[in-house]
């Protein structure tokens, strides 16, 4: 059975996603999870106890999302993580939308998270010098354009989510994949452009 704990945090997110997190009530999320608020401050003292064990969830996520970095060699290791990372955003959507007032009040989720965030972007750098030692990318054509890339890539991987909302606009993975792919596919070799034509990419 599900502990009255991790129905707390599923409801917490549902409402999250939903409402934004400044906008939701203790009452909200009791009653989301079926239960009296009595009950939910037995488990957690106060809604900032709530936000932060629901961080902490999302943190664990995302960092087994970087620990599968290069489990497989190619394109196709990249285009997996693509889909985790999609998956992450789109699931707890309302992570980046609240992130500027998280700066107000939880100032350790902010250091976590940037924490995360210079590992993703550190990774997504290094997987581009991986792919040109694979010859799948060519070599640099100018100092810093794959720096700019990875930043770019790192990014698209963060908002384009937020923006297609934002806009009112659809979203689904193969999209979003395909803005990723298009800020790459310049810079592939030959062979870089037949895997990625093999694969569907």
């Amino acid at each position: 059975m599900q502990s009255t704990k991790s129905k707390i945090i599923e409801a917490a997110i549902r409402l999250f996603n939903e409402y934004g997190m400044a906008n939701v009530r203790l009452q909200q999320i009791a009653d989301e999870s079926g239960i009296s608020v009595g009950n939910l401050a037995y488990h957690f003292k106060n809604k900032e106890a709530i936000v932060l064990a629901v961080y902490e969830l999302l943190f664990d996520k995302f960092s087994a999302i970087l620990s599968h970095y290069l489990q497989d060699p190619g394109l196709l290791d990249f285009d997996k993580q693509l889909e985790e990372y999609y998956d992450f955003f789109t699931n707890y959507r309302f992570l980046l939308i609240d992130l500027f007032n998280l700066e107000l009040s939880y100032s350790s989720v902010i250091e976590q998270w940037q924490l995360l965030m210079s590992k993703m972007m550190l990774q997504v750098r290094k997987r581009l010098d991986y792919l040109v030692r694979s010859k799948i990318m060519i070599a640099e054509p100018l100092p810093g354009v794959y720096d700019t890339l990875a930043n770019n890539i790192w990014g698209t991987t963060l908002f384009w989510l937020p923006q297609q909302m934002l806009k009112g606009m659809p979203s689904d993975v193969t999209t979003f994949k395909q803005n990723i792919w298009a800020q790459i596919s310049p810079y592939l070799t030959t062979v870089g452009k037949a895997e990625l034509n093999i694969k569907n990419l």
